[in-house]
């Protein structure tokens, strides 16, 4: 079983000869150094690398590359090594320069078999262009591996240096250089689709959030490579291991997992991306100061106001008051967790010291010696409630401020602003897809806010293991699947300008009618729900074509020479019941959208129940990793990077009864109407 770690988090290691591999999406150099047990690197002749791949026991590889697969032999290794540290760098000069602008990376841990032992998502990375991904240490005189996920901003000789090196610049340059030459060989990766200075909204720089942390959580999705190269990627198919898949649009195999790209003349230059923004949109000038609460009377808590937090519009400045809360309420629950397992401690550590002598395990002596342990520790856990109430009480009165002022992209469908609701003109900062809470704030739920547009695609688990015994009746769990991922649709469709963003749906065997009935008779659907191999084949055909395209354009930088009839919209591809229905060529061209498509425009919204899918074997693992991963029902499936917290996502389900969602629909079709002529 696959251990799935949070930063900090070690794991034991039964085999000594491993694999780590790496997906992130984009070229990214791989390397390793060796340190001894004061952790120093003690020369250059410590550390792998490009230019030097291959030391006592391990091997990486020689270029820059989207996947990775370092080799490791640890008897092999110098018995003065006591730490093996695995690094991950962007290519100097080439793409973004910091990891924060890219998709988070993700390495796993493998036996030779390629079955996992421990997996981690690098996320929380923002300016930082290198990063110390995992290290294998010995403990004891066994091997354990820990998840480390320390950035640098100041790329390798900063990670290097850190590490004690005193070359470390000069070793930095040369790696840098023959990852040069190794790129001088290959395709060149194109350019995103927006930068972050052509959005029509921006936020300052965003705190972590649960829209990172749930790239890795216990069970649940991994990472979404963004652009990648136009060569076939590898696919393992049923019928055979290290069988290649062309990507659609191109014809051919491709290279083995561990070849390195083909070799083909670097891409022309960009001179600009797709630019979907609005002709007519202006930047409005900064908005008043925000609002600042009354003062409290002396003794007494601040009174919350409802977009108290930095940000040029209201708008923003609730996005950050939001994840400002949610930042709050994991600090105070961690604090009153490490608060518990410190008067635990302690109380453990007395009762020892107090019965370590026979003479006082029995009598009064022995029996005072545990009330008083027993009393102080009480004492340390009332106290440490009464400042997790304290908090709690504080929160819940700034949620109960700030609930109502939401606008209608952050709000539930409860919440009156929708009753007033009419179509946008601008696309916003995020959209609330669910909310989050901890056992110890069950009347306390925070807004989970996903920045737009949609970085991942979204898997909405159908499966009973997702929801424990929340449900007893499978077909229950698979409608209240469905119409989940139909509210998080409507919502979508809901906050996007007009003309802006098209949905699609695949109904293999029609059996989401009753749950799809919103979207059907509104009309805002491109066409009606695709079934059968024929209607399945053609939708995920023309979303394909449309990846093929618009990547073309944008590596080209000839956005003018796209098709006239072309939909520029953004464009949500919704999928019952897979992976039933679905050939492998289907299954590959879902795959390729979920990887390629976000970062041009192509989202992917997967209805399924991934034990159902279990005999597909591991070809659809990285499908499941590359979205973000949701329930029907309340679960704990969520962890976030900073605390590593388990949070309780509820989803936004419209209230039974409500004629909301119809309502919203009916405008939102309305305005679509003048974009479909």
């Amino acid at each position: 079983m696959t251990a799935e770690l949070v930063r900090g988090q070690n794991h034991p290691l039964s085999q000594v000869r491993l694999e780590v591999r790496v997906s992130a999406g984009r070229p990214v150099v791989a390397g390793a150094t060796l340190s001894d047990e004061q952790g120093r690197v003690r020369g250059v002749e410590w550390v792998a690398h490009p230019g030097a791949p291959t030391l006592p026991g391990l091997e990486v590889s020689k270029q820059a590359a989207a996947d990775h697969r370092l080799a490791f032999d640890l008897d092999a290794l110098p018995g003065t090594v006591h730490r093996v540290s695995v690094l991950l760098a962007l290519p100097t000069g080439v793409g973004p320069a910091r990891f924060g602008a890219v998709a988070a990376p993700f390495v796993a841990v493998t036996g030779l078999d390629g079955s996992e032992v421990a997996s981690y998502t690098i996320t929380g990375l923002d300016a930082e262009s290198a990063v110390v991904a995992l290290e294998l240490y010995r403990r004891q005189g066994a091997w354990k591996v820990r998840a480390v996920g320390q950035g640098y901003a100041g790329g390798l000789a900063e990670l290097l240096t850190d590490q004690g090196l005193p070359e470390a610049r000069r070793l930095a340059d040369s790696i840098d250089e023959a990852v040069a030459q190794g790129l001088a060989r290959s395709v060149s990766v194109p350019p995103p689709r927006t930068p972050d200075a052509d959005r029509s909204r921006q936020a300052a720089a965003s705190a972590p959030g649960p829209d990172q942390p749930y790239a890795g959580p216990q069970g649940a999705s991994g990472t979404v490579p963004p652009l990648q190269t136009p060569s076939p990627s590898p696919y393992d198919t049923p019928g055979g291991q290290g069988a290649t898949v062309p990507q659609p649009g191109y014809q051919g195999g491709g290279p083995a997992p561990t070849d390195p790209p083909a070799v083909a003349q670097p891409a022309a230059p960009s001179t600009g991306p797709v630019d979907y923004s609005h002709p007519g949109r202006q930047t409005s000038a900064p908005p008043p100061p925000p609002p600042t609460a009354p003062p409290a009377p002396p003794g007494q808590p601040a009174r919350p106001v409802a977009g108290d937090a930095t940000g040029w519009s209201m708008e923003e400045r609730l996005y950050n008051q939001v994840w400002g809360m949610f930042e709050d309420l994991a600090r105070t629950a961690a604090a009153y967790r490490s608060a518990v397992d410190f008067a635990d401690s302690r109380m453990e550590q007395e009762l020892d010291r107090a019965l370590s002598d026979p003479r006082s395990r029995i009598g009064g002596q022995g029996d005072a010696a545990r009330e008083a342990a027993r009393a102080k520790h009480a004492d340390l856990v009332d106290q440490a409630r009464a400042a997790l109430d304290r908090d709690l009480s504080q929160l819940t009165a700034e949620s109960d401020v700030v609930e109502p002022a939401l606008p209608a992209a952050y709000a539930r469908w409860d919440n009156p602003v929708w009753h007033g609701y009419r179509v946008p003109m601008e696309i916003p900062m995020a959209v609330r897809l669910g909310d989050l809470r901890l056992p110890e704030s069950e009347e306390l739920s925070i807004p989970m806010l996903v920045r737009l547009p949609l970085e991942r695609g979204l898997w909405i688990d159908s499966g009973r293991a997702a929801s424990a015994d929340a449900l007893a009746d499978p077909d229950e769990l698979r409608r209240l699947a469905m119409d989940t991922a139909v509210a998080n649709a409507a919502r979508l469709l809901a906050v996007y300008p007009a003309g802006e963003f098209t949905a699609h749906v695949i109904d293999p065997a029609g059996s989401a009618a009753s749950s799809l009935a919103p979207l059907v008779r509104s009309g805002v659907l491109d066409g009606p729900p695709a079934a059968g191999a024929t209607g399945v084949a053609d939708v995920l055909a023309r979303l394909t074509q449309r990846v093929d395209l618009v990547q073309m354009a944008v590596r080209a930088g000839a956005a003018d020479s796209l098709p006239p009839g072309l939909d520029t919209a953004e464009q949500l591809l919704i999928v019952n019941d897979f992976p039933h229905g679905f050939d492998d060529r289907a299954v590959t061209q879902l795959r390729y959208l979920a990887d390629e498509g976000p970062a041009v425009g192509v989202h992917l919204m997967l209805v399924a129940d991934r034990e159902d899918a279990a005999g597909f074997g591991p070809l659809l693992d990285p499908l499941w990793r590359a979205l973000l991963r949701l329930t029907p029902v309340p679960d704990d499936h969520l962890a976030d990077p900073w605390v590593g917290h388990a949070w309780t996502y509820e989803p936004a389900l419209v209230p039974p009864g409500s004629q909301v969602l119809q309502q919203v629909l009916s405008q939102v079709a309305a305005a679509r109407r003048p974009w479909n002529r």
